[in-house]
């Protein structure tokens, strides 16, 4: 909906030339150097040579030499936080954060204020994206009323408005009779259902991984199994519904392993995993920096092996950075008292080459776990640049070294623990619609005019 606003009031961006980049594009099995042509906010060609006389008048021209370009990230967990809690971020400052990690497409939860659980708050966000935000929105719909886990919100009446999944993340459906209504709804509806699993009964208190770092540190912990219960018991619940059942941020071995032979039973079952939890442990958590203080928590070594192994065999499907933005007074208390969270929209990419570079995952499916599969999960546009798709594209520069820098950050929150870390790999160019969004190459010359 909301692009269809933005093209019917906005002006069409001129043609862009992307010549001589890296080009992959794991949808289309490419990975080699080659010219992207945009217009009309389409891609129109992808070619190793595209000759002056096939580029339209007036097109910018973008020198890719020595940079990777792909296809635009998506990410199926954020909170842009509005409305209700705009002092912590917005739609313009959340989808601005988004465009410089290079994501073209973020999909928005429904635990803000008031939630998103009925057409009119849908349309609010979808009609607030058109006027203010620079890439793509797609809200998801709550799965019950409210979020309380009572009675199902009207979830025909929300896809109809936009929605692209349901979830009452970051409180798990407990009722195991309504979660299979919703399952059952959400397969009729051909929407995938996707849940922040979590028995509240034994994490109940916890504020960090339950283990040897909470007995350091004098902090309640939550047992890794809060999660792997909650996941199994869906799983059966999806071999009942045949639902598509997604785990959000999943961060234990034993629900790895749950998706792993739920997968190979023929189960409709896909996961995302976030930065955060692939690249610090609970040993973090030892210095009471409450931006460590996130749910699920960080886990233990042992966890995150798994999840990287969970990565390299395919159990895991794609990233999200479930960013979440927290105000200062959200998080400068005690530690046991600050809220969930961290924002990870603009130091997603520098984390997650790590991985390549420990050779978990190659480059390629890095980029295919943050574009291609995730629009599948999801029916989302975008995720390939073969000719008429999406003119969404991100062009990285993975030789760029920056410092993590809380006062150049774009989100209106600072609460990450990776301020002042050193990291490799920036976004340089983002893309959306065919229109820049992000830009830190410099003014875009335009391209020679073909010859007469």
């Amino acid at each position: 909906m909301n692009d269809e606003i933005r093209q019917s009031e906005g002006s069409v961006p001129p043609p862009l030339l992307i010549r001589g980049g890296r080009v992959i594009d794991p949808a289309a099995g490419l990975d080699g150097c080659a010219d992207v042509l945009l217009a009309g906010g389409r891609v129109v060609a992808v070619s190793p040579h595209i000759s002056d006389g096939q580029v339209p008048p007036g097109a910018r021209l973008v020198r890719a030499s020595g940079l990777v370009v792909c296809p635009g990230f998506i990410d199926l967990h954020v909170h842009l936080r509005e409305p209700g809690h705009e002092y912590k971020e917005d739609i313009a400052s959340g989808t601005r954060a988004a465009a410089a990690g290079g994501f073209t497409t973020v999909c928005c939860m429904p635990n803000t204020t008031p939630p998103n659980d009925c057409r009119a708050v849908t349309e609010l966000v979808l009609r607030r994206a058109a006027e203010v935000g620079v890439v793509r929105v797609r809200p998801i719909g709550a799965i019950s009323q409210g979020l309380r886990g009572e009675a199902l919100a009207e979830m025909a009446e929300l896809k109809e408005a936009g929605v692209v999944a349901f979830s009452d993340d970051g409180r798990p459906v407990m009722n195991a009779e309504l979660m299979r209504r919703a399952m059952e709804y959400a397969r009729m509806l051909g929407l995938p259902l996707v849940q922040h699993a979590e028995d509240l009964s034994l994490s109940a208190g916890g504020v960090m991984n339950e283990g040897p770092a909470a007995t350091r540190a004098g902090l309640r912990g939550q047992p890794a199994c809060a999660e792997s219960v909650m996941v199994l018991r869906d799983l059966e619940l999806c071999a009942l519904t045949g639902a598509r059942y997604h785990v959000a941020h999943i961060s234990t071995a034993a629900s790895v392993r749950a998706v792993r032979e739920a997968k190979r039973a023929g189960l409709p079952v896909s996961c995302e995993v976030t930065p955060h939890h692939l690249t610090l442990t609970d040993a973090a958590c030892c210095s009471y920096d409450t931006a460590t203080k996130v749910a699920p928590p960080l886990r233990s070594e042992a966890d995150v092996a798994a999840l990287k192994e969970g990565l390299a065999d395919g159990t895991i499907d794609c990233f999200a950075t479930d960013h979440a933005p927290h105000a200062p007074q959200d998080k400068q208390v005690e530690f046991d008292r600050a809220a969930f969270g961290m924002i990870g929209l603009e130091t997603a990419l520098p984390l997650l080459l790590r991985l390549v570079e420990e050779r978990v995952i190659s480059l390629p499916d890095m980029i295919a776990r943050l574009t291609s599969r995730p629009a599948t999960l999801f029916g989302l546009p975008g995720g390939s640049l073969r000719p008429g798709s999406p003119a969404d594209v991100t062009v990285l520069d993975l030789q760029r070294v920056w410092t993590v820098d809380g006062t150049t950050i774009r989100s209106k929150s600072r609460n990450t623990p990776f301020v002042g870390w050193q990291v490799r790999g920036r976004a340089v160019l983002t893309v959306c619609r065919g229109e820049v969004v992000h830009d830190e190459m410099g003014p875009l010359p335009t391209a020679p005019p073909a010859p007469r």
